[in-house]
């Protein structure tokens, strides 16, 4: 009698043990995404959340909070460095305060298709400014989403060249290289949250800002711009972080997972972006936007900066022969 009694509390503790342990398997994760519903952020997001419950047989799940609820896209890094917050997805120049090596893929003009970012967030670079992610702001990036090039927009007057942006107040992020290649355009932007961006443009506090096609179709943007110019001066990529101390805290098969789960969702965003790109200038323009390419094949634009900007700035992104070494793995 004694016997069967040690026999049945061990099977209690046993499955009181099995029980526990998938209690903890199932999990609700929180992300932040910067932009509203609707654009490359959320499809990377909603994509990751949808590979990551297959993946865990519907165990795991992925709470999204998009257009900023949970904070702006800096204080998510900070929040997901302390381990308060689980998942961000957010643009990259917002993480390269924190690590600043993640500014070579924000160095104008570097970046001159899908392809190329394609090649190096994927490649040998990417990995690199993976681990000083790690190491500078404790968070991962996980995945990336393929935005496009950053284009710009003002409700005043069509722009060709640096000369007609004078008079222009353009909104740029509290990134030091975007604003230094508007300061070599010849005008001192104003940097202003992401948050504030839509407001800002409708009271015209600002004229105008960049972001690619799907960013203003996805913000409504064509409610208060109606100028475009299609300059290609960077390729907008949005990494999909995790916290580092979360990452750790998981199982090896829940890493593996996590990891997965993001590199599908990378491939997806590239695709989405070549099926959606076209299909969204056309929609834009059905909205009364106006599209102007640069004079001159952007030459002037390319100069100025290249000549000005990339100098500032070798030092924070690992050494002029990082850029060297990058843009003849691109083959210039």
């Amino acid at each position: 009698m004694k016997f069967q009694k040690k026999k049945i509390v061990s099977l209690i503790a046993a499955v009181s043990m099995a029980f526990a342990s998938s209690s903890v398997l199932a999990k609700n994760f929180k992300m932040a995404i910067g932009d509203a519903a609707g654009g490359t952020q959320w499809e990377l997001g909603t994509t990751f959340s949808q590979l990551l419950d297959e993946k865990t047989n519907g165990q795991v799940k992925v709470d999204l909070f998009p257009n900023g609820q949970l904070g702006n896209e800096q204080d998510t890094v900070n929040n997901a460095a302390i381990g308060l917050l689980d998942f961000s997805i957010l643009a990259i120049n917002n993480v390269t305060p924190f690590s600043p090596t993640v500014g070579l893929l924000t160095m104008p003009y570097v970046i001159q298709s899908a392809d190329e970012a394609k090649l190096l967030t994927q490649g040998e670079v990417g990995q690199e400014l993976i681990d000083n992610t790690i190491r500078d702001a404790g968070v991962r990036i996980i995945g990336w989403a393929y935005s496009g090039f950053r284009v710009l927009t003002n409700s005043k007057r069509p722009v060709a060249s640096p000369e007609d942006l004078k008079g222009l107040v353009i909104r740029v992020p509290r990134n030091e290289i975007m604003i230094a290649s508007y300061q070599a355009w010849g005008v001192n932007p104003t940097p202003m949250a992401w948050s504030e961006t839509f407001t800002g443009l409708q009271q015209g506090v600002v004229d105008g800002q960049d972001n690619p096609y799907i960013t203003v179709y996805a913000m409504k943007f064509d409610e208060v711009q109606k100028y475009v110019t299609n300059i290609r001066y960077i390729f907008s990529l949005e990494p999909l972080i995790v916290s580092e101390s979360v990452f750790q805290q998981q199982s090896p098969e829940m890493q593996a997972n996590i990891l997965a789960a993001g590199k599908e969702a990378t491939e997806h965003s590239f695709t989405y972006l070549q099926d959606t790109e076209d299909k969204i200038r056309k929609d834009l323009e059905s909205k009364g936007m106006v599209f102007t390419d640069p004079a001159n094949g952007e030459k002037e634009w390319i100069e100025k900066v290249t000549k000005t900007v990339w100098p500032k700035f070798y030092t924070s992104i690992g050494g002029k022969e990082k850029l060297d070494e990058t843009l003849k793995l691109l083959g210039r």
